[in-house]
């Protein structure tokens, strides 16, 4: 018979799957590893489209393509948030590492308010932090703003603002539609690095293709650079209330997301 000092099995607390126990339980652990998950990712990935598209720097010599640079940087980048993903940080937060994820993740009842707005405030925290270390490129790194995302030359704010809607509509479709089947769902960091390569190569001189509203704000930061909401935070969080439309379509037959993660591990339950 069940201890009657345990929870039940209805009972325990479960944040990620959007059952918290009891109901206004807080889980700071889950917050701190979102913080440094998305620190990392900006410093390192950051780092990546500095050395890639900086004044002299090694990449724009080895790799003339501006188009080639740009797949095999959104790869790259890819890679570091599925290795954020595969490692106990994300074994501990689910490697949300954006605000759009984690609005898609809330929108579809995984997350409980105060943890959605937490990991977002977390997020936000670890993109500032995360960007201080890019000021040591100096000169390469302030050529391109320290990685700011910006409209392309002559791209007017609604054109970049639907870019940023379209391709963080594909991005969490992609990504929410593999870790939702089960076959495919112990896999879905290693879509990250395929889909962010297409992605960035296709959209990026319309807005940057930045698809998250952290990745963009602690490079702006650093860099001094004024961060058009409409475009680098209404575009990533119309993006994923399209997706929580979309997904809700019968006619789709779509698999839903049981669980706030990206990386599934046997051990779950």
């Amino acid at each position: 018979m069940q201890d009657e000092c345990s929870p039940s099995r209805s009972t325990r607390d479960k944040p990620l799957h959007g059952s918290p126990f009891p109901p206004t339980r807080l889980h700071p652990q889950l917050y701190v590893a979102e913080f440094i998950g998305t620190a990392l990712l900006v410093l390192v990935g950051v780092s990546i489209v500095i050395l890639m598209f900086g004044q002299d720097s090694p990449g724009s010599r080895l790799i003339p393509s501006k188009g080639a640079r740009l797949f095999l940087t959104g790869g790259l980048f890819g890679s570091v948030g599925a290795l954020i993903a595969l490692s106990p940080l994300g074994r501990i937060s689910g490697a949300h590492l954006n605000p759009a994820v984690t609005l898609a993740f809330w929108l579809e009842s995984k997350l409980a308010w105060r943890d959605a707005g937490l990991y977002v405030l977390a997020q936000f925290a670890g993109s500032a932090i995360g960007a201080l270390p890019l000021l040591s490129w100096g000169s390469m790194g302030r050529s391109v703003g320290f990685g700011a995302t910006l409209p392309g030359a002559g791209i007017p704010i609604w054109a970049a603002m639907l870019g940023e809607v379209g391709v963080t509509f594909l991005l969490i479709l992609s990504i929410l539609t593999t870790a939702a089947h089960p076959s495919t769902r112990r896999f879905t960091p290693l879509a990250l690095p395929a889909v962010l390569a297409v992605l960035v190569w296709l959209e990026a001189p319309v807005s940057g293709a930045s698809a998250n509203p952290a990745r963009s704000f602690g490079p702006a930061l650093v860099a001094s650079v004024p961060m058009n909401p409409w475009i680098y935070i209404g575009g990533p969080c119309l993006g994923a209330i399209l997706y929580a439309g979309f997904v809700r379509l019968k006619a789709v037959h779509l698999p839903r997301v049981t669980v706030a993660r990206l990386f599934h591990f046997h051990a779950e339950v």
